[in-house]
């Protein structure tokens, strides 16, 4: 199952670690507590849109490209864990004749 907290929490965390910041230089320029956004980061606590926002303007990408990321992610993670559906042959009792 495919978590949307955990998601944004990866790659939130891939962004900054992308840009060799720290928590802490995030956490002061977006105005989170540092425990708050480590929780977050780790896929432990809901953010709000504001949060989110927030986090996104002080790592410089915009909550689209964010967003289209943890599609992708979701995707991936949707197909590779679908089950495969089998066609099933249809029988005589589930005809319904017009007739």
């Amino acid at each position: 199952m495919v978590l949307l907290r955990e998601e944004l929490g990866d790659v939130l965390r891939h962004a900054r670690r992308e840009q060799g910041r720290t928590l802490r230089d995030i956490s002061a320029e977006a105005a989170v507590s540092l425990g708050y956004l480590s929780e977050i980061e780790r896929g432990e606590k809901e953010a709000s849109s504001e949060l989110v926002a927030s986090i996104c303007h002080a790592l410089g990408l915009p909550m689209s490209v964010v967003f289209t990321e943890i599609a992708h992610r979701a995707g991936r993670a949707e197909r590779a864990s679908a089950p495969v559906a089998l066609p099933l042959a249809a029988r005589d009792e589930d005809v319904v004749s017009a007739a």
